[in-house]
């Protein structure tokens, strides 16, 4: 069956508990699909905010919600032994109940870099995770050796008092080989921020199955002023590009390529970034540059067209990287006159 058409936020988790927790809160009223938490790393330290677990915020999360999705968006592998991943999921799970947990797993080669740990095998460690994670979490005797990744687990008993369901496993991809990887072991694909309509397209082209491909895009919104509901796109969107140029240089290659960003027109950026901070890389952040990113920002009619070309290019999961001032009115905006359009 084809995916249906979500819309939610990607959350990201360097900001205080409360004000993460306050958020999914008011997504959860404003009628949003899905929280995604994407897992902050200590880089951020050098910007004056600080890196925390999105697997523990996520169980927090759904114990404060009652109908939103919660997904991470992602987790690495390489830094929680899978088997340790499915008992994270299970504490997830119980919190959320039935259908509202997604389990993302990513690479997170700006993690592996800061943890100076081997990253540069992926694809198989990749698969093994997956197999793994379904495999403890389905419950059976399990037993696994692979070469990076091993588990042996007895089966659950009748009597034990937990969740019974595997998650749907997502798996974050920017490069051909991992996107291919999606299509074939994953439920969904995820995309990273500074994702475009072209770079939709080329994901489709080489996931090449009929599964959920989630879409991070820098957003913002304001209910009249076309200018102010930019503002927050543009914010993010600097912190982004500089994170491409400085922490993940050459994975990064393809999407700045699809978005028309060349390097010598977002260095800047990332040299502001580097100097003052977010908000001096904001105002690096020209028109041209922010248009290139393609954002879902501006009026509600203006976030409309802007989702409606992402859902025509292949999107089924918009996941809005939301910023600037006034967030929780802006998801609320977002709820009472963006989503009904797509519903």
């Amino acid at each position: 069956m084809p995916s249906p058409f979500r819309i939610g936020v990607m959350q990201l988790t360097m900001e205080p508990l409360e004000e993460m927790l306050e958020s999914a809160r008011v997504m959860d009223r404003a009628g949003l699909d899905t929280v995604w938490l994407a897992e902050a790393y200590p880089w951020w330290r050098k910007h004056g905010m600080e890196a925390r677990s999105s697997t523990v915020v996520s169980a927090l999360i759904a114990s404060e919600t009652e109908r939103l999705t919660v997904g991470w968006g992602i987790i690495s592998p390489f830094t929680r032994h899978p088997v340790q991943v499915a008992m994270d999921a299970r504490v997830v799970q119980e919190a959320a109940g039935p259908g509202r947990f997604l389990l993302g797993f990513g690479t997170s080669k700006i993690f592996l870099n800061n943890a100076r740990l081997n990253g540069k095998r992926t694809l198989g460690p990749m698969r093994e995770a997956v197999e793994i994670v379904r495999g403890v979490l389905g419950g059976k005797a399990f037993q696994y050796a692979g070469d990076t990744f091993s588990a042996d687990v007895p089966a659950l008993q009748d009597v034990a008092e937990t969740p019974r369901d595997v998650p749907p496993v997502y798996v974050a991809a920017t490069a051909p080989k991992m996107q291919a990887l999606a299509g074939e072991i994953a439920d969904g694909c995820l995309t990273p921020s500074i994702t475009t309509p072209a770079f939709v397209r080329y994901t489709r082209e080489n996931v090449g199955a009929d599964i959920d491909i989630g879409c991070t895009v820098v957003a913002s919104i304001h209910e009249s002023d076309r200018d102010a509901g930019r503002d927050g796109a543009r914010e993010i969107a600097g912190m982004y590009l500089a994170n491409k140029v400085q922490n993940i240089k050459g994975a990064a290659d393809t999407l700045l390529d699809l978005a028309g960003l060349r390097q010598e027109e977002i260095r800047p950026v990332a040299e502001a970034m580097e100097q003052g901070g977010r908000l001096a890389a904001k105002a690096k952040v020209t028109d041209e540059i922010l248009d290139k990113c393609k954002p879902i920002a501006g009026t509600p009619a203006d976030c409309i067209a802007a989702i409606e070309e992402y859902r025509d290019a292949g999107c089924t999961h918009v996941m809005l990287e939301l910023w600037g001032e006034h967030r929780h009115e802006q998801i609320q905006l977002f709820g009472s006159e963006v989503l009904p359009h797509f519903r």
